[in-house]
């Protein structure tokens, strides 16, 4: 994974966990599901990476 990717992956993971506890502290669901999922898409996104990269070796 190069390092803008993981970079990129790594604010859009910190991001995704701030959204949701903000959501969670004003009783907001939608904005704690909006985190949740966001985070959740950087996960998987650094899993492929990785993934790929474990294969290339």
């Amino acid at each position: 994974m190069t390092s803008d990717k993981k970079m990129s992956a790594k604010a859009e993971q910190l991001t995704g966990a701030v959204k949701e506890t903000v959501g969670r502290a004003v009783g907001n669901e939608r904005m704690t599901a909006e985190g949740r999922a966001q985070r959740a898409k950087a996960d998987m996104r650094e899993a492929g990476h990785k993934t790929r990269e474990a294969f290339r070796r």
